[in-house]
């Protein structure tokens, strides 16, 4: 008699389970694109913003990001350091760490005709100046139109990093007309003098006033990197043309702002 086979066996199983998903771990040093130190960064960032944290306010200490993230306290601790030393957050001896208090105050009224060296000065600082590009150049017709010059004219281009206390907190990038500046060399901004005092010194140039506009924008990536700041933030903006006491267009200028180290400020105005 044939023998019958036994036909296949079937298992009734219950649904799989999805495996957990890994935590955060600070001991794998990076994920495919970015550092978790570099993502603890910017999730410091987020809560910044998101809780509308003020210079001075306190942020979640090492500890309760570290639980919050599941991540290595120590990694944490190097993400605060970056952003200590970006100035975005400041220790404050035993109180914990904070947001960090505006460094530099930009005046709006006629004071700004100082410079911002000694603006910097006036408020007990140290102000530091790095000169990151210089060169001759000619004036388009809108540049020449600000300053009263003719196009094509020849102008003189300089960008320098500003820095408080060893911070940088802008970079300003001034287009002056070079019949104002002649024999104005690279070398003569090297070493971190201030350029309206040059201006003053050797040319006899005091600058007195200046029409301004501020608006936002998104660093570039140079930017980015000299005033430590994450790839893609923002920035504060102000474009100057400053004249001098006789009215004369004498510069005009770009500024690239640190948004949590500076802040502008208005001359007190009377409310209708």
């Amino acid at each position: 008699m044939p023998r019958t086979l036994p036909g296949p066996r079937i298992r009734s199983a219950a649904p799989r389970r999805p495996a957990p998903k890994p935590a955060l771990r600070a001991d794998r040093v990076q994920t495919r694109t970015t550092p978790i130190y570099r993502a603890i960064e910017e999730k410091i960032r987020e809560i910044i913003a998101e809780q509308e944290l003020e210079p001075g306010d306190r942020v979640p200490s090492e500890r309760t990001l570290a639980d919050e993230l599941r991540a290595n306290r120590m990694t944490v601790r190097k993400a605060m350091d970056r952003l200590v030393a970006a100035g975005v957050l400041e220790r404050n001896g035993t109180a914990g760490t904070r947001v960090a208090l505006h460094r530099v105050t930009r005046p709006m009224g006629s004071a700004a005709g100082l410079g911002i060296s000694r603006i910097v000065a006036k408020a007990g600082g140290v102000a530091g100046s790095q000169l990151l590009y210089f060169e001759q150049a000619r004036a388009t017709a809108k540049l020449a139109s600000r300053l009263g010059i003719a196009e094509d004219d020849e102008i003189v281009v300089l960008r320098r990093l500003l820095a408080v206390d060893g911070t940088p907190f802008c970079i300003e990038t001034s287009q002056i007309p070079s019949a104002l500046v002649p024999a104005l060399h690279a070398e003569d901004l090297t070493k971190g003098q201030s350029l309206y005092a040059l201006l003053h010194e050797r040319y006899g140039i005091d600058v007195a006033t200046g029409e301004r506009e501020i608006s936002t924008a998104t660093a570039t990536q140079l930017e980015a990197r000299h005033l430590r700041l994450a790839p893609g933030a923002g920035v504060l903006l102000m474009r100057l043309l400053a004249f001098d006491r006789q009215g004369r267009p004498v510069e005009f200028m770009t500024s690239v702002n640190h948004p949590q180290l500076v802040v502008f400020r208005t001359p007190p105005a009377a409310l209708r």
